[in-house]
């Protein structure tokens, strides 16, 4: 059985993971017979908003707790996670990866990553195993592999596929039913929700690259 680690950003698309994204994933993964490991990093979201209407409220949350609630729990604390311990990774995406992960919501192509986010994913390319990336995490990739010229998607939203380009990245043009594929970095991204526009559609690219993710594993 294939152990696929699934990284986390909090819980909420505005200031987490991209809820839809995460549970299409595991649903994905667990269909296939892959053993799925959630993680986060335990640290403070960059901020919180109300998702009833879009605002930053004053609370102050942490991602590896409201990561365990799509976890039902079952999490792991992202710096005691090595490569060793799964087989391939997968990023969903949501304004976490580029607010909690990252700082690429706010500093776009200067961004600074997580220390345990770009560890994991550098343990992984070194070893051989492959990474998904949904919707905006690619970009986060892009950074963390700007030595690599690594090749994503995050559908054709131009202002952030300059900023890929910007990081040393490659960004290719996709349809949401689509996963785009960097042999080279072993890396597969799909549009997800940076295209949307519905639960069904970034579905078909995500079911793709959960497939394509299991070969390469």
């Amino acid at each position: 059985m294939k152990k696929i680690g699934v990284l986390l950003s909090g819980c909420g698309v505005y200031d987490g993971s991209e809820i839809h994204e995460a549970v299409i994933t595991m649903l994905a993964l667990d269909r296939r017979g892959a053993e799925i490991v959630c993680m986060a990093p335990d640290i403070e979201q960059h901020h919180v908003v109300n998702h009833l209407n879009g605002e930053a409220t004053d609370e102050k949350r942490n991602v590896l707790v409201e990561s365990a609630r799509i976890a039902r729990g079952k999490i792991e604390n992202l710096k005691h996670v090595k490569s060793t311990d799964i087989d391939g990774l997968i990023m969903p995406g949501g304004f976490g990866a580029a607010k909690n992960f990252s700082n690429f919501a706010i500093k776009g192509k200067s961004a600074d990553v997580n220390a345990d986010v770009a560890r994991l994913v550098t343990e992984m390319i070194d070893a051989g195993k492959p990474v998904g990336a949904l919707c905006i995490s690619p970009a986060v990739l892009a950074k963390i592999l700007e030595n690599k010229n690594p090749e994503v998607t995050i559908g054709n939203d131009i202002g952030t596929a300059e900023a890929i380009e910007g990081m040393g990245g490659v960004h290719v043009a996709c349809a949401v039913d689509n996963i785009h594929i960097d042999h080279t970095n072993k890396l597969i991204t799909t549009p997800a929700y940076m295209l949307g526009p519905g639960i069904k559609d970034v579905a078909v690219g995500i079911e793709k690259l959960v497939d394509e993710l299991l070969k390469l594993a």
